[in-house]
Formats: structure tokens, C-alpha cells, sequence
């Protein structure tokens, strides 16, 4: 298999396109074994190798994020880069290959880009708070099935940030809304409730755009977080604003 890839170089502040052609490429391959295939080409000629970004290549770090083809991650739907297929392009295929697009996520070098303000949605109030010493008795704060079921749903997201690329707006509502979710669901993380909300809206709407519901973001999410996570950010701002706990507290696809 043949394939020309077309790929986006940067400095901070320069860029440029460069097209370079690969073959003997087998369909089973990762998009990112092709980029792999590709430096070695670059490094034997005495050529910069493109830089990206990797680490487990298992769709669970989120670390792999791309744009292929206009596409968060590439064509595949909710897959992430490192498991998108090369059986997914035609043989002699031009496959455009750029850093994720947005304006939070300046762009480091070449196909990496600066999301550090994911993680500081995260440290704003994407953890728990508990008492050091001995645990609590499994029984002592029971969650029925149904509950643990539908905050793993949430819980499920990579951090990818591919949402947000993928977004018109810019917007970072799936990730903050999984996280929020995920977490005013069960016992333990709901005493932090108030404040989390708070904070990590706060955070997000330093470096994010607003939400318009296209609902791209959960096309491209490799978590397949449910586009209804992105209601959770509106109603637990709610629930701060008016200091009460409104119920239910659900936001399942079903």
C-alpha cells in the first residue's frame, strides 16, 4: 500500500507543509506506525523527524490526538489516532496530517500542541478530597448498580481533548461535563460538589469557548461519552447558583 502523506511542520511561529510519499505499507498498520515509518525515513537521510505525540497506543492515554483530513483524530469515528487503520484510506491516497485545531491548544512543534488547559480543569476540581486512615466499610455508602453503571459512562473519557478541536466553537463541555458528571454521581465525590463545579466551570471558561450543541464532539470522542454530558456542566452550575441539590441527579444516554 501506498500512501502520500502531507504533513505540517512548526516551529512557534513558522510553518509549512511537507509532502512525502510511503510505501509497502500494510493496511493493518496504526496511522501512527505510518508516522513511525516516516521518521525512520527522515532520520536515516539526516532529516528532523516529525514530532507527535504518543505513549501507550492503546486508545487509553489520549495522548495521540491529530487532525487528519479536517478530521479530529481521522476518519474512523470515535477511534482514536493510534488505532485509526491505514485500511481506512485508498491505496495512493493524499492524507493530510496537521496538529488538533483550536485556539486554546497552541501549537508546541509540528503535529503537538500545547493542552494544559485541560489539566487545569482538572486541578481546579477534577480529583477527591477523602480522610487519610483506614477505609470505609464497602457498605457503608451503597450505589446501586444502575448508578456505578451510567458515572462510568462518564468516568470513561481519555482526556484527549479531541472534543474540543472538533468543536466550532471551541468548547471543552464534553470533557468538563464527563467530569462533572462522573463525579456529583457518587457519594463520596458529591461533598465536594459545590465547590468542583465552580472551580473547574471557572476554569474552563478562562480557556474554552462556549457551547452551541453542534454535537461534534461526541462524534469524535474515542470514550464515546454521550453528548448529554455536556448538559451536567449547566446543571451543576445550577445547583451552585441556587445552593439547593436538585433531583434527579441523572444524565444517562438512555
Amino acid at each position: 500500500m501506498k500512501l502520500t502523506l502531507q504533513i505540517w511542520r512548526e516551529n512557534p511561529g513558522e510553518g509549512r507543509w511537507e509532502q512525502h510519499e510511503l510505501s509497502d505499507l500494510d493496511p493493518s498498520m496504526s496511522l501512527l506506525d505510518a508516522l513511525d515509518q516516516l521518521n525512520e525515513k527522515l532520520t536515516a537521510a539526516g532529516r528532523e523527524p516529525v514530532a507527535f505525540e504518543s505513549d501507550c497506543r492503546e486508545g487509553i492515554c489520549g495522548a495521540c490526538g491529530i487532525t487528519v483530513n479536517g478530521e479530529a483524530h481521522g476518519p474512523e469515528a470515535n477511534t482514536p489516532a493510534c488505532h485509526q487503520r491505514l485500511r481506512s484510506f485508498t491505496d495512493g491516497q493524499v492524507v493530510k496530517i496537521e496538529p488538533l485545531r483550536a485556539h486554546s491548544y497552541p501549537v508546541l512543534r509540528d503535529l503537538m500542541v500545547d493542552r494544559s488547559g485541560l489539566d487545569r480543569v482538572i486541578v481546579a476540581g477534577g480529583y477527591v478530597s477523602i480522610d487519610a486512615g483506614t477505609a470505609p466499610d464497602a457498605q457503608a455508602q451503597p450505589v446501586t448498580s444502575a448508578q456505578s453503571l451510567e458515572a462510568l459512562d462518564f468516568a470513561a473519557c481519555i482526556g484527549c481533548g479531541a472534543c474540543v478541536s472538533a468543536c466550532p466553537n471551541g468548547s471543552a463541555q464534553l470533557f468538563v461535563g464527563a467530569k462533572l458528571a462522573h463525579l456529583s454521581l457518587l457519594p463520596l465525590p458529591g461533598e465536594e460538589r459545590t465547590r468542583r463545579a465552580q472551580a473547574m466551570v471557572e476554569a474552563a471558561e478562562a480557556d474554552f469557548g462556549p457551547c452551541s450543541n453542534y454535537g461534534l464532539c461526541a462524534t469524535v470522542c474515542p470514550a464515546e461519552v454521550p453528548l448529554t454530558a455536556i448538559a451536567a456542566v449547566n446543571h451543576e452550575r445550577l445547583r451552585t447558583t441556587f445552593k439547593r441539590r436538585l433531583f434527579p441527579v441523572s444524565f444517562s444516554r438512555r
